[in-house]
């Protein structure tokens, strides 16, 4: 059986085993979607890389005491929205100012990219203003599409408290 015809939790096994290829695979199948909340929770391309780095290697050396109470993508997505909050948290004791994300020469492209890119920059400066915890919710949920129950497993907090951080940003990004 080749990496990609196996699960997820059957190649993260494989890792923790000595297989030298197993959590390549694991970070193939899931790097868009990671290194997405990474680059939405902390909104700065630097971090959310160098987050997203930290992750992997702490997932990488915890794959052994993965206990499988939920899937291998929730318990990754974990890993990266706490080292993501880590990051905010230990950022923010020093000042730092956001670089444009376009530069120059970015392709042509029929959108109306500047409208996107408007709405984007409204988004990401509402977000930018709530309080982290509540970011990182609205982002699993709202913005990433995943479940409340799914959000509550990778955040390590009750579901009651991801629909109180959701509603509450929300509340704030209605007014903002």
């Amino acid at each position: 059986m080749t990496a990609a015809e196996r699960s997820d939790a059957d190649l993260l096994r494989a890792h923790a085993a000595g297989d030298a290829f197993a959590f390549e695979e694991l970070v193939r199948r899931h790097r868009d979607r990671l290194w997405a909340v990474a680059l939405r929770t902390t909104r700065d391309r630097d971090e959310a890389a160098d987050a997203l780095q930290d992750a992997l290697i702490s997932a990488y050396k915890a794959a052994g005491s993965f206990r499988g109470d939920s899937a291998v993508t929730t318990w990754l997505h974990r890993i990266v929205v706490n080292a993501c909050l880590d990051r905010m948290r230990r950022r923010q004791t020093r000042a730092t100012v956001q670089l444009p994300e376009e530069g120059p020469h970015e392709p042509a492209d029929s959108r109306d990219r500047v409208a996107e890119r408007d709405t984007r920059m409204v988004v990401e400066e509402a977000l930018g203003q709530l309080p982290a915890e509540q970011r990182a919710a609205i982002v699993l949920v709202d913005v990433e599409g995943w479940s409340v129950a799914e959000t509550a497993v990778m955040l390590g907090v009750p579901e009651g408290t991801v629909k109180s951080r959701c509603a509450r940003g929300r509340a704030r990004l209605a007014v903002m």
